[in-house]
């Protein structure tokens, strides 16, 4: 083998170890792999992303399910203005919105330059009372974001995704969605007893109550009531 030939092969053999050399260096980090999360992202124009939307049912439901569902995203905002969620729809229904102390709110605004959690303690919610959706399939959902708060004129641009859907766990079966499910609604209010003056009962009317005791009257006035241990007399 001539020297230049020679030259050539050891060039190629060190320049295949520099690139394996470089690739280990590199680290198989999801980073340096570029591995996406699985769950759902949209964006809507070039500064707001929603990133990992996931829908959460309640504790041990399961199948294809209707009734409450929170809507979890994280929405980001690059840019200088303020930005506003105006609706979110998920199978067949409407989102209600609270703010983060958990009172109603119309919308829900995402700050410029930055971003806002959707879901969990502490956070806004966005919860859909009844949806139809399938536990551990995946649900399609739609989001109404106004990109400039403040602009009357800046329409509400809608976007899709297809988050999946899993369940609210509790204390025997922990997962991610701990503590994200839709609030369980409040207990029914007994209804209030009518009172007897409004429902005509016998004691409203001055008769005695069924089984209740009866007062003796009182003696007419003039009559004289036999002293204690002393024996009418006799006529």
């Amino acid at each position: 083998m001539s020297r230049s030939l020679r030259r050539g092969s050891i060039a190629a053999i060190a320049a295949i170890a520099i690139a394996s050399l470089s690739s280990c260096a590199a680290g198989n980090t999801p980073d340096t792999l570029q591995v996406k999360p699985d769950n759902a992202a949209a964006t809507i124009g070039t500064n707001l992303r929603l990133n990992n939307i996931v829908v959460v049912t309640p504790v041990k439901s399961s199948g294809d399910f209707t009734g409450p569902a929170s809507v979890v995203v994280n929405i980001a905002n690059t840019g200088s203005t303020p930005a506003e969620l105006k609706s979110v729809v998920l199978g067949g229904g409407n989102a209600t919105f609270t703010d983060a102390s958990g009172a109603p709110a119309t919308s829900i605004v995402i700050p410029a330059g930055g971003s806002v959690a959707i879901g969990g303690k502490g956070n806004p919610t966005a919860t859909v009372p009844s949806a139809n959706v399938k536990v551990g399939g995946f649900a399609k959902a739609a989001f109404g974001i106004k990109e400039d708060k403040d602009n009357p004129s800046s329409q509400v641009q809608t976007v899709t995704a297809e988050p999946s859907v899993a369940p609210d766990s509790d204390l025997k079966d922990k997962n991610l969605y701990e503590g994200f499910g839709p609030s369980a609604s409040p207990a029914a209010v007994p209804t209030k007893a009518a009172s007897p003056a409004a429902s005509g009962s016998p004691a409203a009317s001055g008769s005695p109550a069924a089984g209740a005791p009866t007062t003796p009257a009182a003696p007419t006035t003039g009559a004289t009531t036999p002293a204690a241990g002393t024996s009418p007399t006799a006529h």
